[in-house]
Parts: structure tokens; sequence; C-alpha cells
């Protein structure tokens, strides 16, 4: 008996051992995966938003040497009233309105600063849409309708396989992938325990098999599509997506702070969202695109790909919201002159062009789902922009 219960001590201390080796061994990822099951809660959601790369790999898009290009300051706007409401029932973190390329209000909440590299979330798919433009006036993709399989051979055999370009620009690829942020085994989530474990955001995209329609037959919004585009780029180039966005966009820009990416284990950027850049940067990536890609006299991004981009070209129901590539078009919005990139929890990119308005939201809305929150946000949008004319005295 004595001797039994001494090989059942050396055994469990032989697994205490073993549990502490592998626990060490994978501390990163259990780290990690602890942290994104914690990431949206309530009372770390403003500061994880500020450090994603405290919680995911990342990876730095070098700003180039050049110096940090002008975003000067006009007279002050007067916010509309309700704004102020808006601001808080949002959880907003930061706003910023650029009138004629002018900054005529800037402000900062809940803790957060002007030096915070925020997470985009989708708003990462407008600059993947913007890089993919330079990429196809440069040659290294010949046609939107080509097969993403031509360029991402991992995709045969797939739910992808049969997909074009455009199809998947579009959102438009008929890939069945659930989007449900609040159910643990949906594919969005599913998809964050792979970045947080340090898995293969290739392999996960190249598991898919499912499809509920012909690629190309109907927009449903998925956000998987966008690494596709992403394994299209770097298929097309043989470069990764951080060195291809830093030398066409980001150093072109001036940008004032060294942006990340949010990787997967083997260092490929989260391009469908994971993209962190302080309020201002987003604000000179704005006013690029509201000057039809033109930024300090250089031509960043086509002209001809920007004004295709920004238009509800997808396949969208009557009277819903439209989308262009990568792009949201707000309903009732004249096509090619208002346009928004959105990500969850309440960040926008919006752009009226008539207007000469690009604003700025980031914030940590863990309400942003609740019915009508979209809609009365571009609501407070298109007034903030109606006070910007209040101003001129137009």
């Amino acid at each position: 008996m004595r001797r039994l219960l001494k090989w059942a001590v050396r055994i469990l201390l032989m697994a205490i051992l073993a549990a502490a080796v592998i626990g060490f061994w994978k501390r990163e990822e259990i780290m990690r995966l602890m942290a994104v099951n914690s990431l949206f809660s309530e009372d770390k959601i403003v500061g994880n938003f500020s450090h994603m790369n405290d919680a995911f790999l990342s990876r730095e898009i070098p700003r180039g040497d050049g110096p940090i290009s002008p975003l000067p300051y006009g007279a002050p706007m007067t916010l509309p009233e309700g704004t102020d409401a808006w601001i808080k029932e949002r959880a907003v973190t930061s706003l910023l309105v650029l009138k004629d390329g002018q900054i005529v209000y800037e402000d900062y909440f809940l803790g957060t600063t002007e030096d915070d590299l925020r997470i985009s979330w989708s708003v990462a798919k407008s600059f993947l849409s913007a890089l993919m433009g330079i990429i196809v006036e440069e040659g290294a993709i010949a046609s939107l309708d080509d097969p993403v399989t031509r360029y991402a051979p991992q995709l045969k055999g797939g739910a992808y396989d049969g997909a074009t370009i455009r199809n998947v620009l579009q959102m438009s690829s008929g890939v069945t992938f659930d989007e449900d942020y609040l159910d643990y085994d949906s594919d969005i989530n599913r998809m964050g325990r792979v970045l947080a474990l340090g898995g293969r955001m290739d392999d996960f995209a190249a598991s898919l098999t499912e499809t509920f329609t012909a690629p190309g037959t109907q927009m449903q919004y998925t956000s998987i599509d966008t690494h596709v585009l992403g394994m299209v780029i770097r298929g097309a180039t043989g470069r990764d997506i951080p060195a291809l966005l830093s030398e066409k966009i980001i150093a072109p820009l001036g940008v004032e702070a060294t942006p990340y990416y949010v990787t997967d284990g083997v260092g490929v950027a989260f391009v469908l969202g994971g993209l962190n850049l302080r309020t201002r940067d987003y604000a000179r990536f704005g006013q690029m695109i509201e000057q039809d890609g033109k930024w300090q006299g250089k031509q960043i991004v086509p002209a001809d790909w920007i004004d295709t981009a920004i238009r509800p070209t997808a396949k969208t129901s009557p009277g819903e919201i439209g989308y262009g590539y990568q792009w949201w078009v707000p309903v009732g919005a004249v096509p090619g002159r208002e346009v928004t990139g959105r990500g969850v929890y309440g960040q926008y990119l919006y752009i009226d062009k008539d207007a000469h308005v690009v604003i700025v939201v980031t914030a940590a809305d863990r309400k942003f789902r609740d019915p009508g929150v979209t809609d009365a946000s571009i609501d407070t949008l298109r007034r903030i922009t109606k006070a910007t004319e209040a101003k001129d005295g137009t």
C-alpha cells in the first residue's frame, strides 16, 4: 500500500511538472488567449483598443524617413446640438473633423490622448482597398475578374474556388461565414482564437468549404473576404502587406507615428481589422481619399480607382446601405460623393466630398449592434458636416 502511495505521489508530481513545463512553453499563447477573452470587457475595452499589441502579435509598418505632413488647424467649429450626448452614449474615444483639409474640431475622451494608436477594426478594409488600387494600376494583377486562386492557389478546392477578385472586393464571394461576435463558436470568434494562439490565417481561410450562393450574386458582409484580398496581393507581388502599405501609402502620407498591424503566428498582417494608427493619421488617409487619391501634390492612389471603389456597386437589396470596394455607402448618399469606412465598436472614417469634410471617430461602443445605432451615428456625422458649413457662413 505504501509503495502504491509513493507511485501515486510520483505520478502526481510528474503531472504537475509536465503541466508547468507546458504552461511555461505556451505561456505567451495562454496570455494572449486570456487577453482576447477579456478584450471587450467593460472595464478594459478602452485601454485595450489603444494597446492591441499587448494582446496580440504585431508588426510595425515603417513610416519612412520623410517629415510629418502638415495637417493645419482652421477656425474651430461648434458641434451641433446633441453631439455631446452621442459622444457619451457611443463611448467615443476621439473625434476629429477636417474641413477643406484643416482641423476644425479635435478632442479625446475616456482617458485617451492624441498619442494613442487606436485599433481600426474594419476601417482597415478601406486601407487595403486603396492598396489594391495601386497594385492593379502597377500591373501586378491583370484583371479584377481573375479568380482569386490565380494569385492565392492555396484556396483551390475550398469555398473561394470560383470567386473573382471583384466578387471578394464587393463582399460578394458567396462564402458561408458566421460574423456573430456574441456567439463563442461563430467563425469570426474562431478566427480570433486562431490569431491569438499564433495560428495561420491563410490556413483558416483555406479551411472554409461552404458557400450559400454563387459568387457575385449577393453582397453579404464577410470579413474573411478581406484576408483573401491580402492573400491575392501577396501572391501577385511576392511581398507582404506591411511593407507594401508602408511604401505605397503610409510613407507618402507622412504620418505622425509608426503604425502597426496585428499579425498571425507567422507575421501575416491581420488586414481585415488589425491596423492601428493615431486619429490624425486616419484623418490624413481620409483627406487623401477626399482629394481623389492626391496628397501634397502627389497622386498616391489612382483617382479612377477611388471613384469606382466608393460607389455602391455590390448587389445589395433596395433601400439597404450600399457597398463598394471595401467601403460603405450610406442610405441616401449621392454615389461617389459620400462614403464611410466602418469598424465594429463604433469606428468611422466618414467622407463627404461635396462638403470637403472628413470625420474620424474612434470608440469603444459595446452597444454598437443595438438597433438604430448605426443609422443614428451616420445622422450625427451628417449633422456635424452640415455644421461645418455654418462655420463658413454658407
